[in-house]
């Protein structure tokens, strides 16, 4: 399958805490407990695609700064083409995430001004054409990209991680273009058996996810008018979640893409995300098919069956 993915790509650096809240000391010293790598959720996605074999290109933004360079010199030499990659004066974005033990995070996004860009289409014609799948992440510099995936007839993918309100007007768009479309748990104003019938009923997605961490995950599948719930996949101890909702989201489009059942795309895409979380740093852990397989093949995980017209 071919992918083109646009979104943030940034240096992320990582900081195992004690616990969560954490008291006020001075000074720490968490030996070997915190590391600086290049992540972003575009970068994510990249990463866990290439790792299962599929053909990627990526857009995104670089400031012309240390960080910047950092990350264009991984670029290449992990042969990820930067040909998409547009670099602006300024400030490239940097992330700090707190871990605990439990597998609690705290993410602080420093997006500089990279809510102020707007990716053209102009010169990425060819790529939206001769790809299967448009993932666009939920980026301000995106919303143009919308638009163009759509007019070209492609299938576009997107994830908007935390949302409280069904109508967020910063998703809003997101969520109105969207084919696959991802959400996490977390804020939801009510059960997300609920949100999830009201989601269906608000925005067009074929494919809806609810990610629910550590208790798996909720599909609503449009062309069956149904919901089902998986809980989640026991395959070792979790060392980081962060990039977990990444994972779970690129296994699903690549093994949906495929032509695997909505079903068993999500099983395994929830297995991916649990050896994924067995690494600390947001683009780390990605395994490919072949050993995703070996761990799909001694599970039994039966969905469980919801109503889809909840009020």
């Amino acid at each position: 399958m071919k992918v083109m993915i646009s979104g943030l790509v940034n240096i992320e650096t990582t900081l195992q805490v004690r616990k969560f809240p954490i008291d006020y000391y001075p000074i720490d010293y968490p030996f070997f407990g915190i590391a600086s790598d290049v992540s972003g959720v575009a970068y994510n996605v990249v990463k866990a695609l290439s790792a299962l074999g599929d053909g990627i290109r990526l857009a995104s933004y670089v400031g012309e700064d240390e960080e910047g360079r950092r990350i264009l010199a991984r670029l290449e030499a992990e042969g990820i083409g930067t040909g998409l990659i547009r670099r602006e004066p300024g400030q490239t974005p940097v992330t700090v995430a707190l871990h605990d033990g439990q597998g609690r995070r705290q993410i602080y996004c420093d997006l500089k001004d990279i809510q102020e860009k707007a990716m053209d289409p102009g010169g990425m014609e060819k790529e939206i054409r001769e790809s299967d799948l448009i993932v666009l992440c939920n980026t301000n510099f995106n919303r143009l990209l919308l638009g163009a995936a759509k007019r070209a007839g492609k299938p576009v993918a997107t994830g908007v991680h935390v949302l409280s309100d069904i109508r967020d007007p910063y998703n809003k768009e997101f969520m109105e273009a969207a084919d696959i479309l991802f959400l996490s748990h977390e804020g939801l104003p009510c059960g997300p058996e609920r949100f999830l019938c009201q989601m269906k009923e608000a925005y067009p997605a074929g494919i809806i996810v609810i990610g629910l961490g550590g208790e798996g995950a909720m599909l609503y599948e449009r062309s069956g008018d149904r919901i089902c719930r998986l809980e989640a996949v026991p395959v070792g101890e979790a060392v980081n979640t962060l990039g977990a909702g990444d994972a779970l989201f690129s296994a699903f489009i690549h093994y949906y893409g495929k032509g695997c059942p909505a079903v068993e795309a999500l099983v395994r895409a929830e297995v991916f995300a649990a050896l994924k979380i067995r690494h600390n740093g947001g683009a780390k852990g990605f395994v490919g098919e072949e050993a995703l397989e070996k761990y799909r093949k001694g599970l039994d995980l039966a969905p469980v069956w919801l109503p889809a017209d909840l009020p």
